[in-house]
């Protein structure tokens, strides 16, 4: 075998891997909105909602609020919406003005799991 044959072989093989890699690096479920938003300074919610690339396992998906000081406010569980598996949220009672984080574990149709969090502000 010559020396050009097995540099393409080579090359073309790190191609497939990473083709192959970057496959399963979109394979995981992202948010693509969330509200209230990132960092936004908003009037008390109701309601935060995430809506995510893939369809979720509604089983093993999850959003959670907590305040400044860590206590979770949100006493209903989060739900995936059975008309679109994209869309998670959860209830919230009468939040006080103040710091909130957001949690997230999403579980996607295709079994990978990724997290994440966010703060708003209630003012």
């Amino acid at each position: 075998m010559n020396t050009s044959l097995i540099n393409m072989v080579k090359h073309g093989g790190l191609s497939v891997l990473l083709l192959a890699t970057a496959q399963l690096a979109f394979a995981h479920t992202h948010p693509t909105q969330q509200t209230p938003a990132p960092n936004a300074t908003v009037e008390a919610p109701h309601e935060v909602a995430v809506d995510f690339t893939e369809g979720l396992e509604p089983a093993f998906s999850t959003l959670t609020v907590v305040d400044a000081a860590g206590k979770q406010v949100n006493s209903a569980k989060s739900a995936v919406d059975a008309n679109n598996k994209k869309h998670m949220s959860v209830a919230l009672g009468d939040l006080k003005t103040g710091a909130y984080q957001v949690k997230w574990t999403a579980v996607a149709d295709d079994d990978h799991l990724t997290q994440g969090h966010y703060l708003f502000n209630v003012k």
